[in-house]
């Protein structure tokens, strides 16, 4: 999901990457976007990386690369989905 950024003295471009699953890539994005408009933690935590003037598609993949952390330490741990524990860190440095 690490996009390549191509910096000259005047111009920088965010490019994706060619060499990648384009099919996992989409349905990680989706997933971030269904995430961000569903799910209560998902979207404090895309609002925190606006409120940081991360832009919308930095902040979306931010929170795909968050959301695949999650399902790893879930499968991991064999453990389902726990909205409250999953997005627990981000309420706590909050508040």
């Amino acid at each position: 999901m690490a996009p390549i950024t191509r910096a000259s003295g005047r111009r920088k471009v965010v490019l994706a990457r060619y060499a990648r699953n384009r099919r996992l890539a989409d349905a990680v994005h989706q997933w971030a976007f269904c995430a961000m408009r569903g799910l209560p933690g998902a979207r404090a935590y895309y609002q925190q990386l606006r409120a940081r003037g991360t832009g919308h598609q930095a902040a979306l993949r931010q929170l795909a690369n968050r959301l695949v952390g999650i399902l790893h330490g879930c499968l991991a741990s064999h453990t389902s989905y726990d909205e409250h524990l999953a997005w627990s860190h981000d309420q706590q440095s909050a508040a």
